[in-house]
């Protein structure tokens, strides 16, 4: 199985390989929301996708508004890993297919067990 790690935070990305590496998944590095596009068009096998919201270049809801317009036959599971909170930014992301809202700090298992879940749930339907 392969996941998108999408961060500008280089520690947080190597947090969330090391969970998820561990558990199985083959990792694609991305660094913003612009990088991410570049790298799922060129890995459309992505089955799970961890999103910041706030980058440079492209946020992780400007990444969810242009994968959906650039790539619609592509359905990864996509969660928000991140320090934001509000009611209204969860709304919009979950409009977009968003599944799961992790806070930053994240515990390894909880990011593990919410890739399985969302993944095997996804290849359930």
């Amino acid at each position: 199985m392969k996941a998108l790690i999408v961060d500008d935070s280089m520690m947080v990305r190597m947090q969330v390989k090391r969970a998820l590496g561990s558990a199985g998944f083959e990792i694609v590095e991305a660094s913003d929301g612009l990088d991410a596009l570049e790298k799922l068009k060129a890995n459309q096998d992505v089955q799970f996708i961890v999103l910041d919201v706030n980058m440079p270049k492209m946020s992780g809801i400007e990444f969810l508004e242009a994968f959906r317009h650039e790539l619609p036959e592509l359905t990864p599971a996509i969660v928000m890993l991140t320090t934001e909170g509000q009611p209204e930014l969860i709304q919009r992301a979950r409009a977009l297919g968003v599944k799961g809202w992790i806070i930053k700090p994240f515990k390894a298992e909880l990011m593990v067990a919410t890739a399985r879940k969302l993944t095997q749930a996804m290849a359930a339907s």
